[in-house]
Parts: C-alpha cells; sequence; structure tokens
C-alpha cells in the first residue's frame, strides 16, 4: 500500500478540466462530425483528457501495482501528438493516406512495446510509491519536441500559402496555444525543481505538477476557440442539447429523493414537460442553424462569385485598352489621309468620289470618338483618368457647344435656342475640354432624338441646402430641354449605366453605343456635381440637368 497523503487541489484542478476538456472536445466534434480537421483534434483532445484521468486515479490509488500500471499506461498520452500532427495537415487541406498515417506513427511504436518494462517507469520504495523514471521517457520527451516542431512548421507553411483571413487567424490562435502550453510546462517545471521551492515546508513541488492541468485546460479551450470561432452556429446548437440535457437529468434527479407520491406525479409531469419543450427548442435551434448555413453558403458563393466578375471586369477594361490603344493609330491615319484627299492635296477628285470620300471620313471619325470613349470607360475602371482643373465660364463653354452643333439642328429642321444668362455667372474650377465635351454630348443627344420641334439650352444659378454638411450650396445648372421621343421611368434610372440606351433610340440613331452618359456622369461625379434626366413620359421630350458646385475646389484627390 502507498503512503502519502492525497493533496486536496488534486480535486480542484483535475475534476473541473477532465469535465470541461470532456465538453471541448465534444463541442469541436459536434461542429463538423464529417471533417477531418475535427475528428483529429477530437482525439487529441480526448487523448488529454485521458491524461487528466488517469493522472487523478494514480494520485489517489494506494495499491502500488496499480499505481505502477497507471503511471506506465499514462505515457501514452504521447499519442495525441501523432493525431495532433494529423490535424495539422488536415488543417492545411492537405489529406494523409493511410500509408502515411501508418509510416508517421512508427516512432511511437517503441513506447507500445518498451510500455510495461522497466525502461518506462519502475517502483524504487513501495511504502510511498517513490517511481524511478526509466531511459524510455526521455525518448518520449525527444518525441514530443520533434512532433510539436513538426506541426507548427506544417501549420506555418499554411498561413504563409492560403490567403483567406480567417484561416491565417485560426492558425495564429493554435499557433498562441502552443506557445502557451509550452511555456506552461516550463514554468512549472522549472519552479518544482529550483532549489527555492525544494526548501520550503511541505510537498510544494508536487502541487506545481498538480496544477498542470489548469494549462492543459486553457490550451484545449484555445485550441477550441480557434476552431469554432468561426462555427458559432454550432455552438449555439450544443448549448441548446447541453442545457436540455442538464434540465432534463436535473428534474429526473429529484425521483432518488421523493417520496410522496403527489410531489413524484408533479416531477414526472414536469419532467415530461421539460422533455417536449426542450425536443422543440433543439429542433427550432436545429431549423435555425441549418437556414443560417445555407445563407451563410450562398453568401459565400455569391461572394466568389463577385470576385470572378471583378476579375472578369478587369481583363474586359484591360483588353479594352490595349484594343484601343491599337485601333487609335490606323484611325488617325485614316482620319489624315482622308482629310488630305478631301481638300485636293492629292490633287482633284470628282464629286462621286468626294461623296464616298466624305461617309468614309465621317464613319471614321465615328469609331475615333467610339475608340475613345472605350480608353475613357478604361481609365475611369481603371482610376487613372487625369483631369486638368482651370477656372472658367460656363456660358463660353454652352456656347461653343450650341455653336458647334447648330448646323446638326438646321439639318434636321430644328430649333436650337440658347438663353443666354443676363448676368455674368460666376466661375468654376473645371476640366474645360471634358466639361465640354459633357455639355454637348447633352445637346447632341438632344438634336438625335429630336424628330421635330427643337432644343433649348439655358443655364442658371441656384442654391440649396445641404443637410449633411448643414451648408448652402451654390451650384450653375445647365439644363438641356427638347421636344423629342421622351422616355419612361424604367429609362431615366437606367440612361446613365454604362451600355445602356433607351427602348426605342435606335430608330432615331442606330450609331449610339450608350457610353457617353455613363462617362459623363463619371466625369460630373469627379467635378462633385449631379447628372440627371427628367422626362415627363414617351413622346413629351426630355430634360437634361447639369449642376457644378460654385465657389469649392473640384480638384481630384
Amino acid at each position: 500500500m502507498c503512503d502519502f497523503e492525497i493533496p486536496r487541489l488534486l480535486f480542484y484542478t483535475h475534476i473541473p478540466a477532465l469535465i470541461i476538456g470532456v465538453l471541448l472536445a465534444f463541442l469541436v466534434f459536434s461542429g463538423n462530425k464529417k471533417s477531418e480537421t475535427s475528428k483529429n483534434l477530437f482525439i487529441f483532445i480526448l487523448f488529454l483528457c485521458y491524461w487528466l484521468f488517469i493522472d487523478m486515479v494514480a494520485w489517489i490509488t494506494f495499491d502500488v501495482d496499480v499505481a505502477l500500471f497507471l503511471t506506465r499506461v499514462l505515457v501514452l498520452t504521447s499519442l495525441a501528438l501523432l493525431f495532433f500532427l494529423f490535424f495539422s495537415y488536415s488543417f492545411r487541406n492537405q489529406s494523409l493516406n493511410l500509408r502515411k498515417k501508418i509510416l508517421f506513427s512508427i516512432p511511437f511504436w517503441p513506447i507500445a512495446v518498451l510500455l510495461f518494462t522497466n525502461l518506462n517507469e519502475y517502483i524504487i520504495d513501495s511504502s510511498s510509491c517513490y517511481y524511478q523514471y526509466g531511459p524510455l521517457l526521455w525518448y518520449i520527451y525527444l518525441i514530443v519536441l520533434l512532433y510539436t516542431i513538426w506541426s507548427i512548421i506544417i501549420l506555418l507553411k499554411g498561413y504563409k500559402k492560403n490567403v483567406d483571413i480567417k484561416t491565417k487567424k485560426q492558425i495564429k490562435l493554435i499557433i498562441g496555444a502552443i506557445i502557451f502550453v509550452v511555456v506552461w510546462f516550463i514554468i512549472l517545471v522549472g519552479l518544482s525543481n529550483s532549489s527555492f521551492v525544494k526548501n520550503l515546508p511541505g510537498n510544494l513541488d508536487d502541487y506545481f505538477f498538480i496544477s498542470v492541468p489548469i494549462g492543459i485546460v486553457i490550451f484545449i479551450a484555445l485550441l477550441t476557440y480557434a476552431i469554432t470561432r468561426y462555427q458559432m452556429l454550432h455552438i449555439k446548437l450544443f448549448a441548446a442539447q447541453v442545457l436540455v440535457v442538464a434540465l432534463i437529468m436535473l428534474i429526473g434527479s429529484q425521483f432518488f429523493f421523493i417520496q410522496n407520491q403527489v410531489n413524484m406525479i408533479l416531477t414526472a409531469i414536469t419532467l415530461l414537460i421539460a422533455i417536449i419543450f426542450g425536443w422543440m427548442l433543439i429542433k427550432s435551434v436545429k431549423l435555425e442553424v441549418q437556414r443560417k448555413e445555407e445563407l451563410e453558403n450562398l453568401s459565400t458563393q455569391l461572394a466568389a462569385a463577385n470576385d470572378k466578375l471583378h476579375a472578369l471586369d478587369k481583363a474586359k477594361s484591360e483588353f479594352i485598352s490595349i484594343a484601343s490603344h491599337q485601333l487609335r493609330t490606323p484611325l488617325t491615319s485614316i482620319k489624315g489621309f482622308g482629310s488630305l484627299l478631301l481638300e485636293g492635296t492629292y490633287g482633284e477628285i470628282q464629286p462621286a468620289q468626294r461623296n464616298v470620300l466624305e461617309k468614309i471620313y465621317i464613319s471614321n471619325e465615328r469609331l475615333i470618338q467610339l475608340v475613345e470613349d472605350l480608353l475613357n470607360i478604361s481609365r475611369i475602371d481603371a482610376g487613372k483618368m487625369e483631369f486638368d482643373f482651370q477656372e472658367a465660364q460656363i456660358e463660353d463653354l454652352v456656347q461653343e457647344a450650341v455653336n458647334t452643333l447648330e448646323l446638326s439642328a438646321k439639318a434636321k429642321n430644328l430649333y436650337l435656342h440658347w438663353q443666354k444668362p443676363a448676368q455674368v455667372l460666376p466661375k468654376l474650377k473645371i476640366d474645360i475640354t471634358k466639361i465640354k465635351e459633357v455639355i454637348s454630348n447633352m445637346v447632341d443627344n438632344a438634336i438625335k432624338y429630336t424628330p421635330k420641334g427643337g432644343v433649348t439650352v439655358r443655364v442658371e444659378k441656384g442654391s440649396f441646402f445641404n443637410h449633411d454638411t448643414w451648408q448652402q450650396k451654390n451650384i450653375v445648372r445647365v439644363v438641356v430641354s427638347d421636344t423629342g421621343i421622351g422616355m419612361d421611368k424604367e429609362e431615366l434610372e437606367s440612361i446613365f449605366n454604362k451600355f445602356e440606351r433607351g427602348k426605342e433610340v435606335s430608330r432615331y440613331h442606330t450609331d449610339g453605343t450608350g457610353l457617353g452618359m455613363y462617362i459623363g456622369k463619371k466625369v460630373v461625379e469627379v467635378h462633385k456635381g449631379r447628372i440627371w434626366a427628367e422626362s415627363d413620359g414617351k413622346g413629351r421630350g426630355s430634360r437634361f440637368i447639369l449642376e457644378l458646385p460654385v465657389n469649392q475646389s473640384n480638384a481630384q484627390n
């Protein structure tokens, strides 16, 4: 029989740690029962719980042979490191086949073979159950050290190769848990073997070893948190199940103490109600978990599809940019030589030839404008469009646009009225070329899509109170009104989208691309202004309004 006093601290360290460890193990396993990662971590934690249980029983037993048996089988806990290695590989999404698993387990075979020999632990003093460690223990220490380092290396490789932020955070937590438990053991071993502690009265060094489970349960908790941190739905279901089972067990335990028949009936009814409502609660939570998991899966798929669309959009923009640059050079050459031919530089041309050359020249101009629009689109999407902000009079830009397009209006027998403001408007800090293009596009579209009547252009100064900044804002507004085909509500909402045109505009103008309004809106947004369209309906004309702020720097950030 062993003759020693059982430390009271033992029951406050091992039993709570064992219960918590088992609960956390099943929490990990319940998160994803089919996952290799969960299975390996589950077995790893169970091995640690096995160590807690065997160590506790070995402390409280008084039989020498039982104590020796328990201390010897305690070294099987080292197998936990094998499963932690499997866990590290599976966490990296690197599956191990059976052959590799057997190969990795070979260093642990000598432990099983020498388990019940004096190379393991053996008794020196049977009265006090004092043991002597054999050389097998040092071999185990070496295996534990090597497999711990091996697991950390595998996790670090996963951290470097993985681009998922969630997984990187999980790996950090896991490595942090390993570092914590290693430091914990080093501190306890160092303190228990220090001369200061050994000189103190009592067996205080034993108490340091008894405190090992505290570090183990913290280690298990950190690992569980690292794995289940992003699986809170499963934790919720697990917690509901534990709560219901605990409640049923608590109510059911009352039958061992009840002696009154009435109380027994009441307890039975309470137990039945608890079972029914507990089942309903678990079912409800499980249904909620399933729905949220479906939503999370859909969200993940949507995010992946969105990333793919962004990649495709980027590739498209790069292709458009490259193709546009390649097209610009020959088109410019065609324009130059066509202009020289029309001017008679290479000799006099016949009227029939001139008519064909003019058509070629006009078509080439359209292509040049298309290429320029495509280049502007690629610059906008890449955030590389350059702006040259200068002070200018908006009336002058409108006057130039009207003068340029006056002949186009006359060719369609349309009026083009320019209502010049009576007073000079304040100067604006704008990119003159780009804002002029926006205004010209507004007027040109109004002419193109107006079969009869005409177009009116006016510029006015206005102001409004900005509720976001609580300031009075002064603006200059350019309004282009026409008596054309008009638009419905759906068209008004989509007219400024990329490659969008009105439903019936192809009947009046077949050469549009649906890029002009989109580019114009992006340009105006950089100027911290607004552009929109209004219409009273089909066949009732349209109004395009451009607003630019006054006394405000529009420089691009």
